[in-house]
């Protein structure tokens, strides 16, 4: 029996890299998936194909997480398309390192306004249907850079700490309309992103996690479907890393 058979879930940045791992996962657990994406339509399209492949329904919606009002329309096409939402998860995000003393302020406010404004504006725009509803799971993707930091990231390891903070407030606050907010802190995972870094470099980045490999985005993914199941129930307002010990 698949837990999430029937069950609607909203994935941000559901096109490629973790996203996208989620959408799968989620959809082999038997969920109905809606994902945004912001570029790329013939990403969107080819991962619709290989959702519909688990007799579930999918739906991808254009949208920039930055625009509060992109992020209402997300939710109400998704409502119309399933007529209801049980899951929300915030990964969408973008990276911009830079040393501080070179950092542009658009540098500074493109990241920010991505992964910290977006997850604000999406969860704002789902929280009073789950209110409504008295029930709802809320996963935000931050990263063990809002933990521990990480040099040359102050925008980034800023916004991935500013989501651990805006999620363990609302845990509390929506704790008794039976609505959990979680967070899920990923190190070094294998994505795009990781994967266009120099030979040595990635090299120099697994000698320095303990258990010398990178992550799998299908790894995080599985974290979400847990969280995200009925099994979890008593866990909220919580930061999980899965980092193969690198913040440890």
């Amino acid at each position: 029996m698949k837990e999430l058979k029937k069950r609607v879930v909203v994935v941000t940045g559901g096109s490629r890299g973790i996203g996208r791992a989620c959408c799968a996962a989620f959809a082999r657990e038997g969920a109905d998936v809606a994902f945004t994406y912001n570029k790329s339509a013939e990403n969107a399209n080819t991962l619709l194909k290989e959702l519909k492949k688990y007799n579930v329904r999918a739906k991808a919606i254009k949208a920039d997480v930055r625009d509060y009002n992109e992020c209402q329309s997300v939710i109400k096409k998704t409502l119309n398309s399933f007529g209801k939402i049980d899951i929300l998860i915030n990964n969408a995000g973008i990276v911009k390192d830079k040393a501080l003393f070179m950092m542009k302020p658009d540098e500074w406010h493109d990241v920010v306004d991505t992964n910290l404004n977006g997850t604000f504006n999406m969860t704002r725009a789902v929280i009073t249907l789950f209110l409504k509803q008295k029930s709802g799971c809320i996963i935000n993707m931050s990263s063990v850079s809002g933990i521990a930091g990480i040099a040359r990231q102050t925008n980034y390891s800023a916004s991935k700490a500013g989501i651990i903070g805006f999620s363990r407030s609302l845990a509390k606050e929506v704790a008794s309309y039976n609505i959990r907010v979680n967070v899920i802190c990923p190190g070094y995972i294998e994505t795009d992103m990781v994967n266009s870094l120099s030979g040595d470099i990635k090299k120099s980045i697994k000698e320095s996690i303990p258990v010398k490999r990178l992550g799998r985005a299908d790894e995080v993914a599985q974290l979400c479907v847990f969280l995200a199941m009925d099994k979890s129930s008593y866990i909220t307002g919580e930061a999980i890393r899965i980092d193969g010990g690198l913040a440890a």
